[in-house]
Formats: C-alpha cells, sequence, structure tokens
C-alpha cells in the first residue's frame, strides 16, 4: 500500500488531519487499533474553541457543530457561596466557545470521511513505524484477517494519544519529557437531565472542586474533585448528587435535576509534553505528544491546532517542494503547548483543593478569586485563555 501520509489513530486529531489534507489534495490513510464503535464510545469533552470551530469548517464538517452546538459567552465561577460570570464574550472583543461534544465532532469527521470513500483501518494490531529518520518511512501492522500488511508513505503522523505506539518509537535520548501528576482527579457523571445553568460552573469549594458542564440543552456533565487512589465502586449515583449539591451554592442546589447516569468514571489529572513534536518524517500532534488537566477544556483545542499546523505545513510541502513549514512546526506547536499547559495548570491550581496547603492554601485561592473576578485586566487575561489563543503564521 501507498500513500502520502499515514496517519496513526483515528480520534478526532487524526481525522480531521485526514480531512484537512484531503480537501488539499493530499492522499492520506489512517491505521487504528480499536474499532469505530470503541473510538465513538470515549466520553471526552466537549468546549471547542474559535480555532476549532474554524478548522471543522475548513474541513468541512462545521454545519452539524453550529446547528446544534451551544454558543457559551461566559463562565461562571463560583466561591464562598456565590457565582460571578466572566463575560468571555465582552472581554475578548465578541468571541466565544461552543459546546459541542468530541464524540460528534468524532461522528461528523468519521461520516465526512467515508462520505469522500478515504480508507481508515480499523482493528490493527501490532502497528510498528520504520524508517522515519529517512525519506521513505513505512508503517507496518497486523491486519484483522490476520495478515501483515505494510504502508509506504512520505511521512507518519502520530495522533493515537498518550499511550499509543508513535511516541514509543522515538529513541529515548532523542525525546525531552515533562510532567506533574496532580494528587486527584475527577469524578465524573453523564445524565440526561437539563443543565443546571446556561454556562458552565467552576467551583472552588472546602470540600474540593466540582464542575457543572453539559453536552446539549438536555444531557449534563458534571464532575467532583477526588483524591487521586479514588474508586468508582466507592460511589453511588445518590452519594455522587448529595455531595455535588453540597459544593453548589443554594440557587444552583435548587435547580439541580438528578437521573440515572448513563456513564460514570474517574480521570486523573495530569500535565505532560514530550518535546520536540518532529523527528524526520514522523510528527507528533495530541495527546501523543503532550497532556493538559481537563480544567481549562484545553486537550481537544491543542490538537485541533496541532493539526492544523500540520495540515498547512503538509501542503506547503506538497505545493511548493519546501519543508521550511514543517521545520517550524514543531517550535510553533509548542509554543502554543506551553501557554496553554501554564493556563490549565494555572487554573488547575486555582480551584482545587490540594490535601497540604490547609486553610492557609484555601484562603489564599479565594482572595485570587476574589481579586481575579473584580479586576477587569485579570478577567481579560483568563477570557483570552479560556476562549482560545490564535494560531501563529508560518
Amino acid at each position: 500500500m501507498r500513500t502520502q501520509v499515514a496517519i496513526i489513530g483515528a480520534g478526532p486529531a487524526g481525522l480531521l488531519l485526514g480531512q484537512l489534507l484531503h480537501q488539499a489534495g493530499i492522499d492520506n490513510v489512517i491505521v487504528e487499533r480499536q474499532t469505530a464503535e470503541h473510538v465513538l464510545g470515549r466520553i471526552r469533552a466537549g468546549v471547542l474553541e474559535q480555532v476549532t470551530m474554524d478548522l471543522l469548517a475548513r474541513a468541512g464538517v462545521d454545519a452539524r457543530a453550529r446547528a446544534e452546538g451551544l454558543p457559551h459567552e461566559g463562565i461562571e465561577l463560583l466561591f464562598q457561596g456565590g457565582r460571578h460570570r466572566i463575560d468571555l464574550h465582552g472581554l475578548t472583543g465578541g468571541k466565544q466557545v461552543t459546546v459541542y461534544g468530541q464524540t460528534e465532532v468524532t461522528r461528523d469527521l468519521m461520516q465526512a470521511r467515508a462520505a469522500a470513500g478515504l480508507r481508515t483501518v480499523y482493528l490493527a494490531s501490532e502497528v510498528s513505524l520504520h524508517e522515519f529518520d529517512g525519506t521513505q518511512p513505512r508503517v507496518r501492522f497486523r491486519a484483522e484477517d490476520g495478515r501483515t500488511q505494510e504502508i509506504a508513505c512520505d511521512f507518519i503522523a502520530g495522533c493515537d494519544g498518550f499511550h499509543g505506539v508513535s511516541r514509543a518509537s522515538v529513541p529515548t535520548a532523542a525525546m525531552q519529557l515533562h510532567e506533574k501528576v496532580y494528587p486527584f482527579g475527577w469524578l465524573g457523571v453523564l445524565a440526561d437531565v437539563r443543565p443546571v445553568s446556561d454556562e458552565l460552573i467552576y467551583a472552588n469549594t472546602e470540600r474540593g472542586f466540582a464542575l457543572c458542564s453539559m453536552r446539549s440543552a438536555t444531557r449534563s456533565r458534571y464532575y467532583l474533585q477526588v483524591p487521586s487512589d479514588e474508586k468508582v465502586a466507592n460511589w453511588s449515583e445518590a452519594a455522587f448528587w448529595d455531595e455535588l449539591r453540597t459544593r453548589l451554592d443554594p440557587e444552583a442546589r435548587e435547580r439541580l435535576e438528578t437521573g440515572p447516569a448513563l456513564e460514570m468514571s474517574i480521570a486523573p489529572l495530569r500535565s505532560f509534553v514530550a518535546e520536540p513534536m518532529r523527528f524526520g518524517r514522523l510528527l507528533l500532534a495530541g495527546d501523543a505528544a503532550h497532556i493538559v488537566p481537563p480544567t481549562g477544556a484545553k486537550g481537544l483545542n491543542l490538537a485541533a491546532a496541532d493539526v492544523g499546523y500540520l495540515a498547512r505545513a503538509m501542503q506547503a510541502f506538497y505545493g511548493e517542494r519546501s519543508e521550511a513549514a514543517l521545520d517550524r512546526y514543531s517550535d510553533l506547536c509548542l509554543r502554543r503547548v506551553w501557554k496553554a499547559e501554564r493556563f490549565s495548570w494555572w487554573f488547575t491550581s486555582l480551584m482545587h483543593r490540594f490535601p497540604d496547603t490547609g486553610s492557609f492554601g484555601q484562603k489564599i485561592q479565594e482572595a485570587e478569586l476574589d481579586y481575579l473576578v473584580h479586576s477587569q485586566a485579570a478577567s481579560t487575561a483568563l477570557a483570552e485563555n479560556y476562549v482560545g489563543l490564535p494560531l501563529e503564521d508560518f
């Protein structure tokens, strides 16, 4: 098999890259170790920056997101029993975010790829990457029928996540890793109940962090901060709802609707960056290269920005026969990645209860939050980072 770009991973990053390359006339094949149904079954974030919406438009897959997504012009910060609104729209010159589930983004991209007749290989096992330090890289895998197959290509795009084969294929000495693991996780519940508020509520309380989010006008996503060693089995649905109530203000408690959980899970929190993001003809994108805590809703958006840069660099390579844009890919991505890492770390540190800071740490957080909501400069900095920083030019 021969293609121009072999993409490892059929999550939203790989699928978006494939669609952007297709729109530019660049042939690509996606290799995925799971089934399409498994990929669609992953419950992930759903807050899209304008940059991400623009990239979906470039890929020709933004129609449903614009029709069904929920535009949000603000967020609410809850602390000391009261809520304070951050006017994202007003503080950023008219920018906003769109609430639209990652599952739906993935579904739209899968349908567009199928409609275009582009090839995706699912259930590919024993995937291995070869000779990406030269000019003729290859991807080898065992297909669903048990036969070994090989893809010859010009480039390999590693979009296969934190545990994928792409980053693992890079020699350890060629890469520098940076990581911070947080001493807590998020216990999340997805339920078909109306959201408690029209906008997301980020809560800092003496009992720990809580987030009230949504996927639609009738489907809500709620989170509670729990210790990093907590188990889902220790929580009943009733216990979750009871604890969530204790972390909300009186109005939100009154409006909270409860119902059966469609999904309950615990997500660990970590910050992680691997640099550089290019190794010859292998280029990493998304979770394969970096992880952020979900507090700032940056994971999917960073992945989209990566593949936006990568698609433009590939287009320049095939259109101009120049690797200049590819040479800048890693640096441009990492500039944006580290700014998002900083914001996500800061917002996580501000909103969560840390086990070793005691009452002093709680009071410092409350003082900073009080300053944040009463200072236009501080509120603007939060808003600018939350709606997403613009993509730089090559």
